[in-house]
Parts: structure tokens; C-alpha cells; sequence
């Protein structure tokens, strides 16, 4: 019995033991169950870590969003390859990221290329109804009955007496010839004709013959009704036969004569309908249709005339009146084109790109494609080749497209064929300047980020640029490097971290433009050279100035087609009177306004 017991207890203690053994090995080495869950755990865990890079400072990655440690602005996505479904030369974007760099996208339509032009002229007087009123005798002024210009006449009205020795020398003759009239009829005939071709009547003529006695004054007559416009001589003045005493105008049709810049003779054609206003007739709107266009443009001021015929009834147009005009103009040969917002244009100088939108399963896409501009309209241009109807293109947040296309080595704007992708570099891999100059022939409107301090900081820089500005006015090529440096500081005093999104990458693009056309201003020494530079600079920082606004500052953008070679160029400026730049003292008044920004 004894035995039996010890033997139990034998037995239960192995049970315990080896249940202790078993829990202890099944806790420290999981079963093929419980890896494979945990596996999957971990992986799952690492696919859905996502990894957020700066647009512009690619070599920082961080496991959560939040600021650039480098230039402060927001951190995106950074985006990981996808399947074979999507094009390998396109770059994918998530939505967030989209929304980050505030992308916006259209529809790629058709519309007819209407381009608003404005045009600057003068009322002039018809040159058809101008005449010259002339004496027929030649003789010294014994007075005039008209004494002043702007004189109202009528036809047949006594306008001068003149006192002629030739005229009393053919009387005498005639006087004489009336003797032998009889017998010499053909002497008396030629007598009177003499007098005739001084346009004297036969009236006056008979008159003569039964005074018996010569008449010493002749009264000239108008031949014409209008205004005078011009006196040309003065009493005890002897004149020829045939000289202009008055010159006299109809101003009941008056001209009205537009200057048309060559740049703009691609849309203005015979026919057109002028809108157009008159500053001394405020309230009062006028209209006319393009009679004439002259065919040759003045080699100095690069225009050529558009002429509007027009009534003067009540002669509320005056010549030398100033006038502006607005032609709503059509592209000949286009009557319907594709046209694009400019703020989907990217252009490098020599080739042209937009972004094209794609989805497929996999999500968004955009690819870069070359386009070939045609005429701008403003604030869009025509596409002449490249894109057709319905495709749908980004025309907002371009830049940062393309700096995520050179992050991922997709082909861009700087680099058509794509490359490596950076993953180290401290710039997204465009030539900055390039970049910046593109964009200044883009125009690029800020949606968000921008904080007011930062417009209020770039209004400075406008305040220290306009002194700049006067002192090539100066043709002053010292004054231009001392007022530059004061540029080049309030630059370097503007805080980009201000700005947020889409805002940041654009400023900084610009920034690198202007910091080099202000350093070649400042270490030049020949004026021109200087405008050059002055040229550059002015290109971006109106683009500067158009997305990110001034701070209780208007600028008015002017132009002048004669600067460099009558290639034409751009500057600011505070005040509506053109003070040409470029030319100085020597065309000071050559341009006009293109632009008021507010």
C-alpha cells in the first residue's frame, strides 16, 4: 500500500515538472501561428511609415510633416515609386501632397483669341478738309479783317485788303485797250483775261470800266468756309502772287490718330472698332472704325498711325486733345485656339512646358510636355502646338511639379531628358536663375501663404529701389551703385520664412535673380551695362511685386519700345509721368504705362 502511494506521488510530481517545463519552453519560443502574425505586423507597421522631404532641400528626411530645419517651409510627401502602370517619365502626386503645394488643374478649351489693346492718340484735323487760302495778286497787306487763329470764316467773306501796283498797271492797260475796242477787240479781250487770272469777276471788271478810274486796293475773298489755324502774315507785308495768308480747317469731321506699337500690329486691322474716351470730356464715350493704317512704321518712335474718321458735330473734339482707346482685336486666321492661363506656362527663354494631368489606378500623375507659344492675351496665351482639347494641365503650383519631377530624376523644365534622382543636393536641381527668369515671363499669382509682414517687408525693397531707378534717369552711373547696395540690404532683410507653400518656392526663385542683378549693378562701371543688369532685375521683381502684392504702395509697370534696339524694355516706378530709364535725358519721355499695380 505504501509502495502504491510513493508511486502516485511519483508520478505526480513528473506531471508537474514537465507541465513547468512545457509552459516555460512555449512562452520563450513562439509557435508558427503566432510569427506569422507578428510578421505581418512588422511589415505592415513599415509599409504604412510615411517619409516627408522639402521640395527644396531634398537630403532632409523626417518620419512626420512639420517645417524645413533649412528654410522653414512646409515639409511634403515624399512619394514612393509605384507600379509599371504609371508613365516612368511622369512623377506622381498624392493628394496631400497636391493640397500642400495648393496645384490647381484645368480643362484644356477652345476659344476665340481676343486680345483687349490699348491705344494712346490725338484728335487731329482732316487733311482733307484743310486748305490754304492765298492771295491771286502779288502786293503789300494793307490790312486784315481776320487777326487771331481759331477765327470762325464763310466762304466769300472780305478776309484782307491788299494794295498792288500791278494791279493798277493792268487796270490802265485795260483803260487804254477800252479805246481801241473797236478796231483792236483782241487787245481789249486780252486786257480783260490779265485781270481775270487774278480772279477778279467780271462783275469787278465792269465796275472798273465805268469808274473809269483804277482802283489802288483789292479785297480777297475766302474761298472756303472754316476755322483759321494759322496766320501767316501780318499787315505791311508784301506778298506774292499766289502766297497762303490763312490757313483754314473743317472741323466738322475730325481725325483721330492712335499710335500702334509694332508689337502689337499683328492684331490691329483696317476695320477694327475703336472704344475709346477723351480726358478734357470726362464722362463721354466715343466710338469709330479703323479707316487707315499706315503702311510704314516712324524708324524713331516704332510706331505706325491707325486712323479714325469721326463727326464733330457741336466741334467737341479739338486738335491736339489726347485720347485712349481700347480695340478688342481678333487673331486673323484663328477663329478658334487653344489658349492657357500664363500661370501654366513655364519658360526657360528657349523652350516652353506645361504639366499634364493623368489619373490611373495607381492615382495622380503629371508629365511634362513642350509647347509652342503663339500671341499672349493678357493673362493667357495661345497654344500653337503641343496640346489639344480636353486634356487637363496644372495651371497653378507648377514649380512644385517640377521640383518634385528633378527630385524623383523625371524629366523638367531644366533638364528635358530627366536624370538621377537627388536625394543630397541643396537645390532641387534647377539652375535657380533660370528658374527665376522663366518665371518672369509667367504670370504667377500667389493663392496662400502669404503673410503681410512679408508684404510689408517687400515694399521697402520697393522704396529702396525706386532712388535706383531715378539715378539711371540721372544717367548717373555712381549714384546707381551706392542707391543698389541700399536694394541689395533691404533684400537680404526680407524674411522668406514668412512665406508657406507654393509662396516660398517662388520667392526663392526670384530672390536668386535679383541678388545677381543687383551684385552685376553694383560692381559695373559702364551705364549701359548697368541697365542691362537694371533690365534683369526689373523682370522678376515686377513678377515679385504681382504675386506678392505692395503694402499702401502703387507702382505703375511702364515701357519703352525703343530700349535696347527697339527690342523694348520694362521698369517700376511711383509716379504716372514717364521718366525713361533707359535713355535719360536723351529720350526722357519715350514710353508709356503698361500696368498699375495697387
Amino acid at each position: 500500500m505504501k509502495s502504491i502511494k510513493k508511486t502516485i506521488a511519483i508520478l505526480i510530481a513528473v506531471l508537474l515538472v514537465g507541465g513547468l517545463i512545457g509552459y516555460l519552453v512555449g512562452n520563450h519560443y513562439p509557435s508558427n501561428q503566432q510569427i506569422s502574425k507578428s510578421a505581418n505586423q512588422q511589415i505592415s507597421k513599415s509599409d504604412n511609415q510615411q517619409t516627408w522631404t522639402c521640395s527644396m532641400h531634398p537630403q532632409i528626411r523626417q518620419n512626420e510633416p512639420g517645417a524645413c530645419p533649412i528654410c522653414g517651409m512646409d515639409l511634403i510627401p515624399l512619394e514612393a515609386d509605384h507600379d509599371d502602370d504609371i508613365d516612368p517619365l511622369a512623377i506622381s502626386m498624392s493628394p496631400t501632397a497636391m493640397q500642400l503645394a495648393s496645384i490647381q488643374t484645368a480643362v484644356v478649351g477652345t476659344m476665340n483669341p481676343v486680345k483687349s489693346i490699348r491705344l494712346n492718340g490725338k484728335v487731329q484735323s482732316d487733311e482733307r478738309l484743310v486748305f490754304s487760302q492765298s492771295s491771286h495778286i502779288p502786293g503789300r497787306i494793307e490790312s486784315l479783317m481776320v487777326n487771331f487763329t481759331g477765327e470762325y470764316i464763310t466762304k466769300g467773306q472780305v478776309i484782307a485788303s491788299i494794295y498792288s501796283p500791278e494791279l493798277v498797271t493792268a487796270q490802265n492797260e485795260l483803260f487804254e485797250a477800252q479805246k481801241f475796242k473797236e478796231s483792236q477787240p483782241q487787245l481789249f479781250n486780252s486786257a480783260k483775261e490779265k485781270l481775270k487770272n487774278w480772279k477778279l469777276t467780271d462783275g469787278q471788271i465792269e465796275s472798273m470800266l465805268k469808274s473809269d478810274s483804277p482802283t489802288e486796293s483789292f479785297e480777297v475773298k475766302a474761298d472756303v468756309s472754316g476755322y483759321v489755324t494759322r496766320k501767316m502774315v501780318n499787315p505791311g507785308d508784301y506778298i506774292s502772287r499766289g502766297q497762303a495768308i490763312y490757313e483754314i480747317a473743317d472741323l466738322s469731321k475730325v481725325w483721330i490718330l492712335f499710335d500702334v506699337y509694332e508689337s502689337d500690329m499683328g492684331w490691329i486691322k483696317k476695320g477694327d472698332k475703336v472704344e475709346f474716351t477723351i480726358a478734357s470730356l470726362p464722362g463721354e464715350s466715343f466710338s469709330g472704325t479703323i479707316s487707315f493704317l499706315d503702311p510704314v512704321i516712324n524708324p524713331k518712335t516704332r510706331v505706325a498711325k491707325a486712323r479714325v474718321t469721326i463727326a464733330n458735330p457741336g466741334l467737341k473734339l479739338k486738335p491736339e486733345m489726347f485720347v485712349s482707346g481700347t480695340v478688342q482685336a481678333q487673331l486673323p486666321k484663328k477663329a478658334e485656339a487653344i489658349v492657357v492661363p500664363k500661370t501654366a506656362v513655364m519658360w526657360t527663354g528657349k523652350r516652353s512646358v506645361v504639366y499634364v494631368k493623368s489619373t490611373t489606378d495607381q492615382g495622380v500623375n503629371f508629365k511634362m510636355r513642350e509647347i509652342t507659344l503663339g500671341p499672349a492675351l493678357g493673362e493667357s496665351y495661345v497654344i500653337n502646338d503641343g496640346l489639344q482639347t480636353g486634356e487637363e494641365i496644372a495651371v497653378h503650383g507648377t514649380f512644385s511639379i517640377d521640383a518634385a519631377a528633378q527630385l524623383a530624376g523625371r524629366p523638367s523644365m531644366m533638364s528635358p531628358d530627366g536624370g538621377p534622382a537627388m536625394s543630397g543636393h541643396n537645390h532641387t536641381g534647377m539652375d535657380m536663375s533660370e528658374s527665376a527668369e522663366g518665371s518672369s515671363q509667367s504670370e504667377i499669382h500667389v493663392q496662400t501663404g502669404i503673410d503681410p509682414a512679408f508684404t510689408a517687408q517687400l515694399t521697402k525693397v520697393f522704396k529702396a529701389y525706386l532712388p535706383m531707378k531715378d539715378a539711371f534717369v540721372e544717367t548717373n552711373p555712381g549714384k546707381a551703385v551706392g542707391e543698389a547696395k541700399a536694394v541689395s540690404a533691404a533684400l537680404k532683410s526680407v524674411d522668406m520664412s514668412l512665406l508657406k507653400g507654393d509662396a516660398h518656392i517662388i520667392w526663392m526663385e526670384q530672390l536668386e535673380t535679383l541678388n545677381r542683378a543687383i551684385a552685376s549693378i553694383i560692381s559695373l562701371k559702364d551705364i549701359e551695362e548697368q541697365r542691362e543688369a537694371f533690365y534683369r532685375f526689373n523682370q522678376v521683381f515686377y513678377k515679385s511685386l504681382k504675386s506678392f502684392g505692395l503694402d499702401g504702395q502703387t507702382a505703375y509697370y511702364q515701357y519703352c519700345p525703343m530700349a535696347f534696339g527697339d527690342k523694348g524694355a520694362y521698369w517700376l516706378s511711383d509716379i504716372k509721368e514717364i521718366r525713361n530709364p533707359y535713355f535719360g535725358d536723351a529720350m526722357l519721355k519715350c514710353g508709356e504705362t503698361r500696368e498699375t499695380l495697387e
